[in-house]
């Protein structure tokens, strides 16, 4: 197949041309050329910002396009009415989007079905703004496949939102812990998302998917436990209520990765999505320990120095857990 990216150097979209290439494809990539990866040498490259002119797409003919990186509306409508000018009908339009474009994470098990956040403005926050281009991709693209992953991790991954626990782990100590051990997370490794992707645009699937894993209920204290048991057992979990990390005034989510405070019912559900219809689909995730070590392999391997867009110092830590002796 002949697969258009759009994006391809960064994230995602670098695990879809290398998900695309192993798999026998032919791929092109168009973005702004601001990388150059050494894996992508047999791809081949349109340098463009997608918010300008896309005159260069004239003449070519892909059987797919996979769109990674489109959160504003209107760039998104200049990239489809594009695409569509081509000669050859594309089988298959595929708009990554967010499980963001919810309006509603209160409920438990939110499937396809429920309603998204479309205001048809082009502005708002970034779930609504996916919202908004996933309903131009679908009323201009007849064969269009919308995507919604949940919090996407591995190799690659510069939000450190997975990251720090593995490097943490690894560092030794007491690790501060956050809220209850039994609750339920959710999380993608990026390599399974994206040969799932690459398997629906081979088998022309159209159609809308939840898509966040693993593939059975996995808790927080599961999930540390496991970093023990692959990275690091001389650590012990020091867990803080959602009370206690409130009243230190520790962020969620990114101060305190993985962590949304149950006490807000508001983002109940943010981390309990209904992804059956993508594991009927075809969608697997692999052990959780493999993707514990790819993270940390890659983590080690970043330049020095490393500045965490995620998580908390060790001094600030410290600081944290002091506070409740």
């Amino acid at each position: 197949m002949r697969i258009l990216v759009l994006g391809g150097t960064v994230f995602l979209g670098r695990h879809l041309v290398a998900a695309a290439l192993a798999a026998g494809h032919e791929v092109t990539t168009l973005n702004r050329g601001s990388q150059n990866l050494p894996e992508q040498t047999h791809v081949e490259k349109l340098i463009a910002d997608r918010d300008d002119c896309l005159s260069l797409l004239c003449g070519k003919n892909f059987d797919a396009v996979i769109d990674t990186c489109g959160y504003q509306p209107q760039v998104v409508e200049k990239s489809v009415k594009a695409l569509k000018d081509l000669k050859e009908q594309i089988q298959n339009y595929v708009f990554i989007s967010s499980i963001s474009a919810y309006g509603d994470f209160s409920r438990l098990g939110l499937t396809e079905e429920d309603p998204v956040k479309y205001t048809g403005s082009g502005e708002g926050d970034y779930g609504s703004l996916k919202a908004d281009c996933e309903k131009i991709v679908s009323d201009n693209i007849t064969n269009s496949l919308v995507i919604r992953p949940g919090l996407i991790v591995g190799p690659f991954d510069q939000s450190d939102r997975f990251s720090y626990w593995p490097w943490r782990i690894a560092q030794g100590g007491d690790v501060l812990c956050p809220g209850k051990p039994e609750r339920t997370i959710q999380f993608i490794d990026v390599r399974d998302l994206a040969d799932w992707v690459i398997t629906l645009v081979e088998n022309n699937v159209h159609g809308c998917f939840n898509a966040t894993g693993p593939q059975r209920p996995l808790t927080m204290g599961a999930f540390l436990e496991e970093c023990l048991v692959t990275i690091n057992n001389d650590c012990r979990l020091i867990w803080l209520s959602d009370e206690k990390l409130e009243a230190l005034e520790v962020q969620p989510w990114m101060q305190m990765p993985l962590w949304l405070p149950q006490s807000s019912q508001d983002w109940a559900g943010f981390m309990q999505f209904n992804c059956s219809k993508a594991f009927a689909a075809g969608l697997t995730t692999r052990p959780l320990a493999e993707t514990i070590v790819a993270v940390l392999d890659w983590d080690k391997a970043r330049p020095e120095p490393v500045v965490r867009k995620a998580g908390l110092t060790l001094a600030e830590e410290s600081k944290y857990l002091l506070a409740q002796l």
